[in-house]
């Protein structure tokens, strides 16, 4: 069943389905957590696909953000990313972030497979993270297949007088590329085949802020669904998976996750 929530006023049937789906995350032996863009833009990180606001309404992602044009022009890569990263790097975990990790360190989550690449679920305190489409605090030359750490790298980046800058390797001379996942380019195939592994053996799946429109991440629930787990999805959009899901709730992450945590571990943060 549906349930939208406007406002911090809510029904006494609202309130149930808060307390069905707290109650299920209470009981799952095996929880996963799919996350999207639409839990770190809380933290000020924008999304890609909200109708006109997301960052692929202004751009078109083949011609900045896929690894042919990147190979071909890095130069217009870096100047589209900039602003970007410069978000991600003042971004601090939100309240969706802090409750997924408490869930975890509860034991009540064992793996949150994210789409993001801004490692606000690690800063959070979050252990058991599968980054689908890599992180931006790690980059990697094109041509020796050197890496450095994002924090230095991003340093050197933005701090470049010329916006058309691009960081090259100090070692051979070739262009470095965060290890991020573009257009065209594969999954890492070690964490592709653990995520979908989580999503065969859970027993719940909870989908936070994620659309469900980039395959092969959209493919999980699917896989947990079929492998007879129950969904929750808390999202302000609809997915495709919404008329699968036991408990659908169209509110904020940064509201309803905490009030997930709070029904399941209380005020005090202990496992009631």
């Amino acid at each position: 069943m549906e349930i939208r929530l406007h406002s911090t006023y809510r029904s006494s049937a609202e309130n149930a389905h808060y307390r069905q789906a707290a109650g299920l995350l209470r009981r799952a032996k095996r929880g996963v957590v799919l996350t999207g863009a639409g839990v770190s833009t809380g933290s000020g990180i924008p999304d890609f696909r909200s109708p006109g606001i997301g960052a692929w309404e202004f751009v078109d992602p083949f011609e900045v953000a896929s690894i042919w044009e990147f190979r071909r022009r890095p130069q217009r890569f870096y100047q589209w990313i900039r602003p970007l990263v410069q978000a991600m790097r003042k971004a601090r975990p939100n309240r969706a972030h802090q409750g997924l990790a408490q869930l975890e360190q509860a034991g009540l989550i064992q793996t949150i497979i994210t789409q993001n690449i801004d490692d606000l679920h690690q800063q959070a305190g979050s252990r058991n993270v599968l980054c689908l489409h890599g992180r931006a605090d790690i980059a990697i030359c094109l041509e020796c297949g050197r890496s450095v750490a994002g924090a230095s790298f991003w340093e050197e980046a933005l701090s470049a007088s010329d916006a058309r800058t691009v960081p090259t390797c100090s070692r051979c001379g070739g262009v470095m590329k965060p290890d991020v996942v573009l257009f065209g380019e594969e999954l890492p195939a070690d964490v592709l085949c653990a995520a979908q592994e989580a999503a065969l053996d859970c027993d719940l799946m909870l989908i936070a802020g994620a659309s469900l429109e980039v395959m092969p991440a959209a493919d999980l629930p699917r896989l947990a669904k079929r492998a007879g787990a129950q969904l929750i999805i808390c999202n302000l959009g609809h997915t495709m998976m919404d008329s699968r899901a036991v408990c659908l709730l169209r509110e904020d992450v940064t509201v309803s996750i905490p009030r997930l945590v709070e029904l399941i571990l209380g005020p005090t943060g202990a496992a009631e």
